[in-house]
């Protein structure tokens, strides 16, 4: 007997409702008694003294039995001036609360309330809140990063934009106008490009040699470059004709928009308004109806007014002029595209540029050849070449290589092709503006949405803030309610020990 006695009782939460139904501590309409007695606490709690304690029970949580009974408690000390010699109380809100706990004891309905009341708290209230409160720490986690991507990614296209302003050599403060400025500088640095041609005379003749040995040929050897060498970055009607321009007139580039159009109407001119106008017409004049140039008079002969002329009439013959825009102009004028330097030219700069490559392979090709020391065929070869020929050594034409590659490098690099883009076309500006101020203005997005994820993961967290106490507070009042089933079951199996299992918060 002793052994059962200390056999603790365990129950299942979940379970609990039905384990004291089963075993008959209530009756299986205890809601619609419970539903009696909400409406007894409901018209009680309007009318409550002054006190700490009944406005905490009242504010906030459910209001079951064991908050009932504290509450006659207090009415004990408060309402003790009614109290009569039976021990009874002749004040109402006495009377009220201790009818409610009557209507509770009966059937035990009130162990069926708390009871239905802590399995709502362990199986929906808690995960509810630990839901909410983990779907805000998730959300603070992943604005967190998505703010560090917003800031990272920022950045990296700030970096691309200066970047890419590097790379037109600007520095991105105000990119129409700093493109314009450098075109304006475009052509002090093709003139140090053609100054530096004049390093080229040793190359030249070496290629000219070579050519002539080799390959026996006796044509002109990379003109332009020749030319270039001894007058430097000159005008393309000088290299075109052989002599220096007396005056040069170069092209007016106007890069002002088009005349848009003011008004979609339709410019009819003078049609329906009385003007004293001669209209030339064949035959054909306007009066008060319409001649058809046909007179029914046979004396009235006009030859020219209605007659078909069949070329019998001596007529003076027409001359046509044709004017050739290139060559119309006076002799030593240097016109259009004719004013523009061998450099500035689109036409002459690429084969400018192609005689430089193919200086470059040529010589490219030579130190590769005089690195094989073991053919002797090309020793035997060279043995009859002239002294410019032979006189070379490798490392020589590696400095001549290095002259040649630094020009390419200087008229090829990216920078230089946007110059002559821009110079070719001002619209051009407008295209690199917008490109760049695409990426600048996606980095200010990115920044903005940054900020954003700011004020959202603050919301977030003060979300957490208002959860993280209400999370407290259920945990402590299911807790305080777990013990209090417990000791009112053990009561009832003769205080055998009661564990109500599956109580988590």
């Amino acid at each position: 007997m002793a052994n059962i006695q200390n056999l603790p009782i365990d129950v299942q939460t979940n379970k609990l409702l039905d384990w004291l139904l089963d075993r008959r501590h209530c009756n299986m309409k205890w809601q619609s008694d419970v539903k009696v007695i909400r409406e007894k606490i409901n018209a009680a709690i309007q009318d409550m003294p002054e006190n700490e304690e009944i406005k905490q029970l009242l504010s906030g949580s459910y209001i079951h039995y064991f908050h009932c009974l504290r509450i006659v408690e207090i009415l004990k000390g408060t309402e003790a001036s009614s109290k009569n010699i039976f021990g009874r109380y002749s004040s109402q809100r006495m009377k009220d609360w201790q009818e409610i706990v009557s209507l509770y004891e009966s059937d035990n309905v009130y162990l069926a309330e708390v009871a239905s009341l802590l399995s709502r708290n362990v199986s929906y209230e808690g995960p509810a809140l630990r839901k909410q409160l983990a779907k805000a720490q998730q959300l603070q986690q992943e604005l967190s990063r998505r703010e560090v991507e917003c800031q990272s990614s920022a950045a990296d296209l700030r970096e691309r934009y200066y970047a890419a302003c590097k790379q037109y050599g600007i520095t991105g403060e105000h990119v129409p106008r700093e493109l314009q400025a450098l075109v304006k500088d475009l052509p002090v640095v093709l003139e140090e490009v053609g100054k530096d041609t004049a390093k080229l005379e040793e190359h030249i003749q070496l290629y000219t040699a070579f050519t002539n040995f080799v390959c026996e040929w006796s044509g002109s050897v990379l003109p332009l470059l020749t030319f270039s060498q001894k007058r430097g970055n000159a005008t393309f009607y000088e290299w075109r004709t052989g002599k220096a321009p007396t005056v040069v007139e170069k092209p007016v580039v106007d890069d002002s928009p088009p005349d848009a159009v003011t008004e979609d109407t339709i410019d009819w001119g003078d049609f329906g308004k009385e003007a004293d106008t001669q209209v030339a017409t064949a035959g054909i004049t306007v009066e008060d109806g319409i001649d058809w140039g046909i007179s029914l008079d046979p004396s009235v002969e006009d030859p020219g007014a209605g007659g078909i002329d069949w070329g019998d009439n001596e007529v003076a013959p027409i001359e046509i002029e044709i004017v050739d825009a290139g060559i119309d102009c006076p002799d030593g004028v240097a016109r259009g595209e004719d004013a523009l330097s061998i450099l500035e030219n689109s036409q002459s700069r690429s084969q400018f540029i192609d005689e430089l490559m193919e200086l470059e392979v040529f010589l490219t090709q030579r130190i590769n050849e005089m690195g094989e020391e073991a053919d002797v065929v090309a020793m035997s070869q060279f043995q009859l070449a002239p002294s410019v020929i032979q006189g070379q050594t490798r490392e020589h034409i590696q400095k001549m290589l290095s002259v040649v590659q630094d020009l390419l490098g200087r008229l090829t690099s990216l920078r230089m092709q946007h110059l002559f883009m821009i110079q070719a076309s001002p619209r051009y500006v407008e295209r690199v503006s917008e490109v760049l101020r695409q990426k600048l203005k996606q980095s200010e997005i990115l920044v903005l949405k940054g900020a954003m994820m700011v004020e959202r993961r603050q919301e977030a967290l003060e979300e957490q803030s208002r959860l993280e106490p209400r999370v407290d507070l259920l945990a402590g009042c299911t807790r305080e309610l777990q013990k209090l089933i417990e000791a009112d079951i053990s009561k009832r199996y003769h205080s055998r020990p009661v564990n109500l299992m599956g109580v988590n918060i």
